[in-house]
């Protein structure tokens, strides 16, 4: 579809939606108006910029016919040239295909790899780092499980990041996955030698009931007790849930929640989550070799960062940035460095279009 159509479909789309969420029966239904006010947000810059657009184009017009009787009209068409040529690049951008997925929350996950003690404390590093960056966005998280590590951090955490607007959380997010490796002194060392560990940080956009039927019949259910560091006991009942899809055999646990209730469904969340990335990631292996790329960027296996304690560096492997505020962003500054992804990943998008 070429860019004037697809603009056409999209202008026409922001309509309906606007005529849709006018209607006061819509929002009987609390899901359907989120998703639906989701969708006209996400629409709304490219509305705007359109507009934008066409009030500059007429005013360049009616600037070129005065301009032969009053020269400062001249200087006025030079100014309206150069907004439509930076209204134009942007539309562009935004007419870009979007990710089906962009609006959605997320659930991550931090995994504790090479390193034994010092990557679980890099995991619980990490793990303050995305907790303290979705305050700065205003965004709610919680904890669906955690398996503590005996000197601190984590062997494994998985958190839901929701947000509390109409913001896309998967649109930030999504290319934090992969391998972070940490370069610094263990607390653990005591001849002050810098050891390089790592930990992995997988994605997923959070999947509603709506994206992925689960059929209770392929599901194994088994329940144990909760434990904490050294295997001590935390609840006295069996509540830990784990959860095993025969026919993919992804396999979910949790335990963070008191009731075995609440942590079944923790554990669907994460499972209907990690379903709808696999539907994806198969979706995905026969589209383009260009999205293929996108989907590799997820992959625990694929090294992304580093932290570098010792010379406070952040550096990203797959754009090339780097910044000597590594104090910042584990606080979770983190705007600046997924702002380069964001920029890359638009950058090759454009490229691949032209």
């Amino acid at each position: 579809m070429s860019s004037p159509d697809r603009l056409s479909v999209l202008l026409d789309e922001h309509a309906s939606l606007e005529r849709e969420l006018a209607d006061p029966a819509v929002h009987a239904d609390q899901s359907r108006a989120r998703r639906l006010s989701r969708r006209y947000a996400q629409l709304a810059p490219l509305v705007e910029t359109a507009r934008a657009l066409d009030e500059a184009r007429g005013d360049l017009g009616t600037a070129r016919e005065l301009a032969g009787e009053d020269a400062s009209f001249a200087a006025e068409a030079t100014a309206l040239e150069s907004q439509i040529e930076e209204l134009t690049g942007r539309l562009q951008e935004q007419l870009l295909p979007k990710d089906p997925d962009d609006d959605k929350d997320v659930i991550l996950e931090i995994k504790a790899g090479e390193g034994g003690a010092e990557s679980a404390l890099f995991a619980g590093d990490l793990l303050r780092m995305y907790l303290r960056y979705a305050e700065r966005r205003g965004w709610s998280t919680e904890i669906l499980d955690a398996v503590d590590a005996e000197l601190g951090g984590y062997k494994d955490v998985a958190v839901a990041i929701k947000s509390r607007t109409d913001e896309g959380i998967w649109a930030r997010l999504k290319f934090e996955g992969g391998v972070h490796r940490v370069q610094r002194v263990p607390v653990t060392e005591s001849q002050g030698r810098i050891h390089t560990s790592a930990a992995g940080v997988l994605v997923l956009p959070e999947a509603e009931e709506v994206d992925v039927t689960v059929d209770p019949n392929d599901l194994r259910i088994d329940v144990f007790r909760s434990s904490g560091p050294g295997g001590q006991s935390v609840n006295t009942t069996d509540s830990a849930v784990r959860i095993t899809h025969l026919p993919s055999g992804i396999v979910v646990s949790s335990q963070n929640e008191k009731s075995q209730l609440q942590n079944r469904e923790s554990a669907l969340r994460v499972l209907r989550s990690r379903l709808l990335a696999a539907a994806r990631e198969e979706a995905a292996a026969a589209a383009s070799d260009q999205r293929r790329s996108q989907v590799r960027t997820m992959d625990r296996s694929e090294r992304v960062r580093t932290y570098n304690f010792p010379e406070n560096r952040i550096a990203d492997h797959r754009v090339g940035y780097k910044a000597h505020n590594l104090d910042q962003v584990i606080d979770g500054d983190l705007d600046a460095v997924i702002d380069a992804l964001t920029a890359a990943h638009t950058a090759e998008l454009l490229a691949a279009g032209s």
